[in-house]
């Protein structure tokens, strides 16, 4: 891995925000593989300011918003299609305050549950991320876990593209929530320089995110970014997490996303462990947990988890 001391900041502002993924739009900053950034985002929805009462309309970085507000692009020197983009996550700090609605957009949870059409419920936020605690409006307090749910480069087909489905190539809205402080993600490349966003701060979320949205807030992240082209275990996205490896799969079908974030990790236990693909299906049998990542972005996700220290 590359180690430089160059330290870059980048903060959210009308030239360094963008709500789509494209590879047309210049660099907001361009780095060498080894740097590190210190990068704000502002919440999903690009609050300016916080809600000061449930559902409050408050200004944003964009007046019609088509997507998540990201900060980026960043154009990563050097880096190619078919590269690996390693992003180290160092630290993630949520700003004081976030949010969380549920019932505002009709979806089949919604449906499922009988509460299309009624008022959406909206929870506000006091975040502490010192203690790691957060307290709502409702009177209830949990455990802070922050970490982004996008990050994200550039597809390889031109014109702009939406930041709510994840893609197996590149990310995006990936939102696993085990991907905190200590984890690197591994992102396959589709344009040259990489050209990564991120945003989404989450300060906490079960997994599925199954309101649609979790305590969504402004976020400062530490992050080293590398390149990986000897050839990887895998070329697919995948992460080592605090939690242990972890690979994904994405799919308007839930049975696809399962069956591809599996084979992924089947195929990373055949590597690691050098065995055959039938004996690597037999350990995940008795270690790898699956998980539903989110069914809130039109594509669902899956992510796959051998937890650390359980094979050895």
């Amino acid at each position: 891995m590359t180690i430089h001391d160059t330290t870059h900041r980048l903060d959210p502002t009308p030239r360094t925000t963008v709500d789509v993924f494209t590879a047309e739009r210049a660099p907001v900053l361009t780095v060498d593989p080894g740097d590190t950034l210190v990068v704000r985002s502002l919440d999903a929805s690009g609050y300016l300011e916080p809600q000061t009462t449930p559902g409050e309309k408050q200004p944003t970085m964009f007046a019609e918003s088509r997507g998540h507000c990201l900060t980026g692009p960043i154009a990563v020197r050097g880096a190619r299609p078919g590269d690996l983009l390693a992003v180290r996550l160092l630290s993630l700090t949520p700003d004081p305050w976030g949010w969380t609605v549920a019932g505002a957009l009709e979806s089949p949870i919604t449906e499922r549950l009988g509460i299309t059409g009624q008022p959406p419920s909206w929870l506000l936020w006091d975040l502490d991320a010192e203690a790691g605690t957060g307290t709502c409006n409702a009177g209830f307090s949990r455990q802070l876990a922050p970490f982004l749910g996008v990050i994200g480069v550039a597809p390889r087909a031109t014109g702009e593209h939406s930041t709510i489905p994840p893609r197996t190539v590149g990310g995006g809205n990936i939102d696993c929530k085990e991907l905190v402080a200590g984890s690197t993600l591994y992102l396959p490349l589709a344009v040259a320089e990489a050209m990564l966003s991120l945003g989404d701060g989450h300060a906490a979320q079960g997994d599925g995110e199954v309101g649609g949205t979790a305590i969504e807030c402004p976020m400062t992240t530490t992050l080293a970014l590398d390149l990986v082209r000897e050839p990887p275990p895998l070329r697919s996205i995948h992460a080592e997490t605090p939690a242990g490896r972890i690979t994904f799969g994405f799919d308007p079908d839930l049975d696809v996303a399962m069956g591809d974030a599996l084979d992924a990790m089947v195929c990373w236990l055949e590597v690691i462990l050098d065995v055959d693909k039938s004996t690597a299906l037999a350990l995940a049998s008795t270690a790898v947990d699956l998980r539903i990542t989110q069914v809130a972005n039109q594509t669902w996700g899956v992510h796959a988890v051998l937890p650390t220290g359980v094979l050895v």
